[in-house]
């Protein structure tokens, strides 16, 4: 693991947290091109009502825009929880580079748990992959989210 990994996941790891404080699963993400950062962003679909509104998907359209290109050849994402098929297709027709992510998602991840679009040699384009990059952080945020929802819904049902 390589310190620029660590201090990127720890960007994305603050973008998560904006995410939990506005009521969004807290989930966070970076694009970098040669160490700089051109594009960040956190799950916005709740308060967007749009279902796309990944934070995966955020950073990739900034990073695009602030580029001038919708090819991202050389980037690096770095995102908190492994992408979904959604958001794993994106990085592939992108062409991001380099795939960084903290921790895997049993139920939808689509980058080496559940199923690996961006390492399918049947497509166009395959990514590197660096798995587990400050992995507690990242799981414990959601766990943690996750848990004060469920309090949420049980204190809502008995009238608290």
């Amino acid at each position: 693991m390589q310190d620029t990994d660590i201090a990127m996941m720890q960007l994305a790891i603050k973008q998560a947290k904006l995410a939990a404080d506005e009521g969004e699963i807290p989930v966070g993400a970076v694009l970098t091109l040669n160490g700089n950062v051109i594009g960040h962003g956190f799950n916005q679909s709740i308060s967007h009502l749009d279902p796309s509104a990944h934070a995966e998907m955020i950073a990739i359209r900034q990073g695009a825009k602030r580029i001038g290109n919708y090819r991202l050849v050389d980037t690096t994402l770095y995102v908190t929880l492994e992408p979904c098929s959604m958001c794993a297709g994106l990085l592939v027709h992108s062409r991001v580079g380099r795939l960084v992510f903290g921790a895997s998602d049993t139920k939808t991840g689509a980058c080496g748990s559940i199923s690996n679009i961006v390492q399918d040699a049947r497509l166009n384009h395959q990514l590197e992959v660096t798995k587990g990059v400050l992995e507690q952080e990242c799981s414990r945020l959601l766990s943690e989210f996750f848990a004060f929802r469920r309090a949420q819904k049980k204190a809502l049902k008995k009238g608290v």
